[in-house]
């Protein structure tokens, strides 16, 4: 006998369709019986049956209810159910199909029809088991590959970022500083329930990934230009201011190549909003107050912030407490006066960043 031959429990509260069924169904499956709904619980706590057949008209518990408690429990609730019953009609048939079982055969059964339907239906599960461990190794799969893409790109994100910090000739760190004091300044806006509502609804881990880029500009500025050492001519000035628009463009030029949107979005608000002031003298638009993008303000303060801790090839690195007071200064001027007030309220966790 083949030890591998599936569980098929036949509940029937009729000794002799037990008998029957067990004769039928012995030489290619173990066959279990149970007379009564409780038995049939029974024997579940210790075995798990390819397929149940299960009588519908059974005193204390009929196949009905048998079948509801069976649809309540998750360990049981997807083994496949046929019903057996003399009853004959489509209302009885239907509400044993809407109760769950995949079958429904009325006795007295032939022995060739049920060991077809019976085979038929274990084969379903088995395909149905086969499929869900397919789509979930697939699923886990691409989780894998997502992942080692967003690794990519953030690879390529940090490369293209140090290359314009290199080329800014502007002390290392420039881009991780900023994200960190992006990410602290939008938790302490949330904290306050500032900006809240326009907060929520942005991707946060996204935008400050996508900050690597806000000088991605620069890339287009000459380099007797980016990298002078000391004050810039008006002129040169001019070409400087133009490196927001360069930003804008070039991730334009990335987003018309992919079907990514979101982070290139984000990208594109920060290259070309984080030098407009709030008063409305600054590049590359002359933007004023709420006109700016609440992703450019943030980030024209926290951008200033770190110009103004470290050395530039112009200018030593000024204090904490002297850059503070600078930024409480251009409130209004420069900054959002909202942003500046919160900004002052934490101003000693910036140090610590």
């Amino acid at each position: 006998m083949d030890d591998n031959r599936e569980i098929v429990i036949m509940v029937d509260d009729d000794i002799t369709n037990l008998t029957i069924a067990r004769n039928i169904l012995s030489e290619s499956h173990k066959v279990l019986t149970a007379p009564s709904g409780e038995k049939l619980f029974q024997l579940l706590g210790k075995v798990t049956p390819a397929l149940i057949l299960l009588d519908i008209e059974m005193p204390d518990m009929d196949g009905y209810k048998v079948m509801e408690e069976l649809k309540k429990n998750e360990e049981t609730a997807y083994i496949p159910v046929i019903f057996l019953t003399s009853k004959i009609g489509p209302e009885s048939e239907l509400k044993g199909l809407d109760l769950g079982a995949v079958d429904y055969i009325t006795k007295p059964f032939s022995r060739n029809l049920l060991l077809k339907r019976i085979n038929m239906h274990i084969l379903f599960e088995k395909q149905r088991i086969e499929l869900l461990k397919h789509n979930l190794s697939l699923e886990s799969e691409i989780d894998k590959k997502a992942k080692t893409v967003i690794e990519l790109q953030n690879a390529i994100l940090r490369t293209i970022s140090e290359l314009v910090e290199r080329r800014d000739n502007v002390t290392g760190g420039h881009i991780e500083r900023t994200q960190k004091y992006l990410s602290l300044l939008i938790g302490f806006l949330l904290e306050h329930d500032v900006y809240a509502e326009e907060l929520a609804s942005w991707d946060i881990n996204l935008l400050i990934m996508s900050s690597q880029l806000h000088d991605v500009g620069k890339i287009s500025i000459r380099d007797a230009i980016l990298m002078k050492p000391g004050q810039l001519t008006e002129r040169e000035f001019l070409e400087m201011k133009k490196h927001a628009s360069y930003g804008v463009d070039i991730i334009k030029s990335v987003a018309s190549q992919t079907t990514e949107s979101e982070f290139l979005r984000y990208a594109e608000i920060l290259a070309g909003s984080h030098h407009e002031k709030w008063d409305g003298t600054g590049y590359p638009n002359n933007l004023q107050g709420e006109d700016i993008p609440l992703q450019g303000r943030l980030m024209a303060l926290i951008d200033v912030y770190d110009a103004l801790t470290n050395e530039r090839p112009y200018k030593n690195a000024f204090t904490h407490d002297i850059s503070v007071e600078i930024i409480k200064n251009e409130s209004g001027f420069h900054f959002d006066p909202v942003i500046v007030d919160v900004f002052i309220k934490h101003e000693k966790d910036f140090l610590k960043g």
